[in-house]
């Protein structure tokens, strides 16, 4: 019996003792199995930021709406070796969050547009979402995001839409990985990056801000008139003079408003700073007109910065930053000449009438030719000269005109139809600056008058500006150049760029704002395009 209940309390202890040893092999077998799970998690981790062209190619598979950055993601991961742009390890660089704040504030650039997939990357950003994007995902998606901001804000419309609407200024080269380096290196250049935005941009993007805080105030008021044919001038008094009063503090050519009804000296000064803003003769009139232009709702200007800034886009900033150089914008008449970034000669100009646009491009002035002939287009001969030939025979002779090896030229002389000197710069348009006989058509406000050349009012000023450092042509030269006997052709040391451009807002150098006649329609056709479902 003893030996029965002796084998029992062995058998029972071997029993605990192969129990317990059991027991310990499983938790260690589970504590080895924890550790590797974790192990192969954060390995797993890792290997989510491996990137090559396959991931890439199967990302845009998944997101077809984002596929049009394709491309340009592919070249920005080959650049770096595929390596990872916005994380380190797995957290988000700060550059990340800076940059989907700037693109959640694309209004403030002038651009109306959502980015596809906004949704997921919403998620990335938000805290209290469960996040659904692999690290490799969340990597491509913040590229794509990349790629539009910069898309939108720094280059704009494509080359071929704007050249369709006759822009051919050259535009920029813009290396969507070499701005990328430098927004990583300088996150401020998300701001103000004048490297690769005109300098005008800012300009606008700072009155742009401005007008929406006039909208949002809701101070741009309708103005009455008691008459549509009555003049207001100073010493008047009405009602409509208070509203017009207000309009111009709110825009900002009185610093006050005085209420007053009163046309007095305060609000001369605010009617004629108004009109210089807005091309119109500077005087003290205020006419149905003025009233008119006034009464455009301010949604209309806000529109009208916003397609002037999309059309700085498209001007590479290095245009603007030679020593010497000329810009011309139609809409405003004006040419300025600029030298060392101080302006050095403005000017009244006018351009081509509507049948005969000016070519918004870009040149080299190369030639000042004094006392020029003037060769007729054939255009010109087709379509007027030949009628006119017909209806008087001595037409050329008292014109002083004559055939010159099959061509009709207009000998030099102050009735010259280029004036007494021109401004060459090779184009395919035949488009030369030059001046005219014709002076008197400065004084009106509308001012498309040529067949598409540009007619300069200070022309001999501008001449004198340009060789003012050339010893060779002393202002005595110049004036015996121009005296209208015979050409005289001065090659100019070294080219001149000049730019003719096409602008409807323009911010000037005192940081005003200037509004233009759109004088070609011009501003309609790059609405239709910029505020395009397609474009959005």
């Amino acid at each position: 019996m003893k030996k029965f209940i002796l084998s029992i309390v062995v058998l029972f202890l071997g029993f605990f003792l192969v129990s317990a040893q059991h027991n310990k092999n499983e938790n260690q077998t589970a504590k080895k199995t924890s550790l590797t799970k974790v192990l192969l998690k954060l390995n797993g981790d890792k290997a989510t930021t491996h990137i090559n062209d396959a991931i890439i190619s199967g990302f845009f598979k998944k997101y077809p709406d984002l596929k049009i950055y394709q491309s340009d993601v592919t070249i920005l991961y080959k650049t770096r070796k595929y390596k990872p742009i916005w994380h380190e390890n797995k957290d988000l660089i700060e550059f990340a969050h800076l940059l989907y704040l700037k693109v959640n504030q694309l209004e403030e650039e002038g651009v109306e547009s959502d980015l596809a997939n906004k949704d997921e990357i919403n998620e990335i950003f938000n805290s209290e979402f469960p996040k659904s994007l692999s690290q490799t995902d969340t990597e491509l998606m913040l590229s794509s995001m990349y790629l539009f901001y910069a898309k939108k804000v720094y280059y704009g419309i494509d080359t071929k839409k704007i050249q369709e609407i006759g822009w051919f200024i050259p535009r920029k080269n813009l290396s969507y990985g070499n701005l990328l380096n430098s927004l990583l290196a300088n996150p401020e250049l998300l701001n103000k990056n004048e490297n690769q935005l005109f300098r005008q941009y800012y300009k606008l993007r700072d009155v742009l801000k401005k007008y929406r805080q006039i909208e949002k105030n809701g101070d741009w008021k309708f103005i009455t008139s008691d008459s549509l044919e009555r003049e207001f001038r100073p010493k008047d008094s009405s009602k409509t003079i208070g509203q017009i009063r207000h309009r111009l503090a709110v825009a900002g050519d009185l610093k006050q408003d005085s209420k007053s009804n009163i046309y007095d000296e305060e609000l001369m000064a605010g009617v004629l700073n108004y009109k210089k803003r807005n091309g119109f003769k500077p005087d003290y009139i205020i006419a149905s007109k003025h009233i008119q232009n006034m009464n455009v709702p301010v949604e209309q200007y806000i529109k009208t910065i916003k397609l002037n800034m999309e059309r700085c886009r498209w001007i590479d900033p290095e245009l603007t930053k030679a020593n010497e150089y000329i810009i011309i914008n139609i809409p405003s008449y004006k040419l300025l000449f600029k030298r060392n970034g101080k302006t050095e000669l403005e000017s009244k100009l006018f351009v081509g009438k509507n049948m005969t646009e000016t070519v918004v491009f870009s040149s080299n002035m190369a030639q000042i030719i004094f006392s020029p002939y003037w060769y007729v287009p054939k255009s010109i001969i087709d379509y007027e000269l030949k009628y006119e030939i017909e209806r008087e025979k001595n037409y050329l002779a008292t014109h002083n005109m004559e055939w010159n090896n099959g061509k009709v030229r207009q000998k030099p002389g102050v009735n010259n139809t280029l004036g007494l000197v021109k401004f060459v710069f090779p184009n395919s348009n035949d488009i030369y600056l030059h001046d005219t006989p014709s002076k008197n058509l400065f004084k009106y406000e509308y001012r498309a008058f040529s067949h598409g050349c540009i007619n300069i009012d200070k022309a001999k000023e501008l001449a004198e500006a340009i060789l003012k450092n050339d010893p060779d042509w002393p202002i005595e030269r110049i004036n015996e150049a121009m005296n209208g006997k015979k050409e005289t052709i001065c090659n100019l040391k070294k080219k001149i760029p000049i730019h003719i451009g096409y602008f409807t807002a323009w911010v000037n150098d005192s940081g005003e704002i200037n509004f233009f006649t759109d004088i070609y329609s011009r501003d309609d056709c790059l609405a239709e395009l910029l505020f395009s479902d397609d474009f959005k």
